[in-house]
C-alpha cells in the first residue's frame, strides 16, 4: 500500500478549495524545531493501515486524544532526561500520577505511599481511589519498618517524592526501592520538584517517574502537562500473575498481551498507560501545550542551576531572622535530611521549600500573622503554583494542603504557620530584601 495519498487535483468548488486546497497529508516539511500538529485527528493512507493502527499492530498517529505527532517528541524528550525507555504525556501532572498507579494497581489493588506528599496527590489516594476500590496505606518516608508492616498480598506499588512538597525532605531513594522491590513491587517517584537535572530516581533503584510538567519542566507559569516514564528496571514476568493487565490477553491487541506485542520493541506498562487510561479517560496533553513545555525544557538545567542557587541563599538568611521559628530547606546545616541532599542532590538542592513564623499560640492568629506577612510581599507572589520564573508564596494549610486532616497535616510537617516558597529567577537580592522587609513588619 502506498505510504501516502496521492495529491488531489485542486476542486473547482469555491466551498471545496477553501477547506482543501494547499495542503497534502503526509507532506514533509523540514522544520528546525518541532512543529505544533495541531490536528484532531490523522488521515490514513488506506483502511488497511487504519485497522492495523486501531487494532495495535503497527505504529502510527489516528487521534490526538491518543497519541500526537507534537506530544511524541515531548514523551521522548522527557524519558531520554530521566534515562527511560518511554514515556506517556498527560493533561497534568495530577493526570500523571492518577494513570501511572491505576496501570499498576487495577481493580482491588492496594498502594503504599509516603505520608510526605502534595495534598492534591493525598486527596487522589485516600479520597477518590477508595471510591474505585483501590486503597492506599500512607506511611512516614523515613521509617523503613513502616513501609514493610504496610505491604498487604494486594499491594501493587509503593509511591513517594523524591523531594516533598512543602517541607522539603528528601527521600532516600535506594532504601525505599530496595523495599518496593522486596515486596515484588515497583517504585513510583513523582521526581516533579527534582527534576531529571537534580536527580535521576532511575540511577537510586526506582522504576517508573511522574512529573507535573506544568513546573519546573516547563518552567514559565503557562501550560499545564504531565509524564509518566517507565525507567525500564522492573520485570513484570517475573510474577506474572500480579499484573494480569500486562501478562495475559489484551483484548485490544487481538491474540496476545502487551508483554507479547511489546516487551522487544517498547514498553508494555506505558502502551498500557495511553491505550487504556489516557484514551478510555481523556486526559490528553494538548500539541500546543507539548510545544510549550518542549520549549521550556529546552533551558532546564540553566534555570534550576539559578533557582537552586537562589532558594540557597534566602533560606540561610530566612535562618537568621528572629520572625522565623524554622525553615525547612535540606541545604542548611542542621537539617534533618542535609546527609541526604548531599547523597542525592549533587547538583543543588531544591527551590521549592518552607518556613513557620514563630506561632501566636492558636491556628487563628496564626493564620493572621501569616496573612499580614503575605500582604506585605511586593516582589513574591501569592500564587498556587511552583516552578515558575517568578518567585511565589503559599500558605499549605489554607491552601493547597488544605482538604487534609489535622493529623495528616502533622505527618507532613505542616502547621498554621508554615509558608511555601518557590523561588523563581529574580534577582537573589531583591527576594531577600522583599522577605525582610515583609518579616520586620511582623
Amino acid at each position: 500500500m502506498p505510504d501516502s495519498p496521492d495529491c488531489r487535483p485542486a476542486a473547482s468548488s469555491f466551498a471545496t478549495t477553501q477547506v482543501q486546497a494547499g495542503y497534502t497529508a503526509g507532506a514533509v516539511s523540514h522544520t528546525a524545531i518541532p512543529p505544533i500538529y495541531q490536528s484532531n485527528a490523522f488521515e490514513f493512507t488506506s483502511l488497511t493501515q487504519a485497522r492495523e493502527l486501531f487494532a495495535l499492530q503497527r505504529e502510527g498517529d489516528i487521534y490526538s486524544r491518543a497519541a500526537n505527532p507534537t506530544v511524541a517528541v515531548f514523551e521522548q524528550r522527557v524519558a531520554a532526561l530521566e534515562g527511560g525507555i518511554a514515556a506517556a504525556g498527560v493533561a497534568s501532572g495530577q493526570a500523571a500520577v492518577a494513570l501511572a498507579l491505576l496501570a499498576l494497581a487495577g481493580r482491588g489493588g492496594h498502594i503504599v505511599a509516603a505520608a510526605q506528599l502534595y495534598g492534591g496527590t493525598v486527596d487522589l489516594l485516600t479520597d477518590t481511589f477508595p471510591d474505585w476500590g483501590i486503597e492506599t496505606t500512607l506511611v512516614d518516608q523515613d521509617d523503613p519498618q513502616a513501609w514493610r508492616d504496610a505491604v498487604r498480598p494486594s499491594t501493587r506499588a509503593f509511591f513517594a517524592e523524591s523531594i516533598a512538597n512543602p517541607i522539603a525532605q528528601v527521600l532516600d531513594v535506594r532504601t525505599v526501592a530496595d523495599l518496593a522491590h522486596a515486596a515484588g513491587v515497583p517504585l513510583v517517584i513523582d521526581n516533579t520538584v527534582a527534576t531529571p537535572y537534580l536527580q535521576r530516581p532511575g540511577e537510586h533503584g526506582a522504576d517508573i517517574t511522574v512529573h507535573s510538567a506544568t513546573k519546573f519542566l516547563g518552567g514559565h507559569g503557562t501550560s499545564l502537562g504531565g509524564a509518566v516514564v517507565d525507567l525500564g528496571t522492573f520485570d513484570f514476568t517475573a510474577e506474572p500473575e500480579k499484573w494480569p493487565q500486562l501478562t495475559q490477553s489484551y483484548a485490544r491487541v487481538p491474540g496476545k498481551s502487551l508483554v507479547e506485542r511489546f516487551g522487544e520493541s517498547g514498553s508494555p506498562y506505558i502502551s498500557l498507560v495511553k491505550t487504556k487510561y489516557s484514551h478510555d479517560l481523556g486526559p490528553s496533553l494538548s500539541a500546543f501545550n507539548a510545544f510549550q513545555l518542549l520549549q521550556g525544557m529546552e533551558s532546564l538545567d540553566l534555570r534550576m542551576s539559578r533557582h537552586s542557587a537562589s532558594a540557597q541563599r534566602v533560606a540561610e538568611h530566612l535562618a537568621t531572622l528572629p520572625a522565623v521559628a524554622a525553615v525547612h530547606h535540606p541545604g542548611l546545616d542542621g537539617n534533618r535530611w542535609n546527609a541526604l541532599s548531599a547523597a542525592y542532590l549533587p547538583r543543588g538542592n531544591a527551590s521549592v521549600f518552607s518556613f513557620d513564623l514563630v506561632s501566636r499560640g492558636d491556628a487563628e492568629a496564626d493564620f493572621a500573622a501569616v496573612e499580614a506577612f503575605i500582604a506585605r510581599l511586593r516582589v513574591l507572589r501569592l500564587v498556587a503554583n511552583i516552578g515558575d520564573a517568578r518567585s511565589l508564596v503559599a500558605h499549605p494549610a489554607s491552601m493547597t494542603h488544605s482538604h487534609m486532616t489535622p493529623q495528616q497535616l502533622a505527618d507532613a510537617g505542616i502547621s498554621w504557620t508554615t509558608v511555601r516558597l518557590s523561588i523563581g529567577l529574580e534577582d537573589a537580592d531583591d527576594l531577600v530584601a522583599d522577605l525582610d522587609q515583609a518579616l520586620t513588619a511582623a
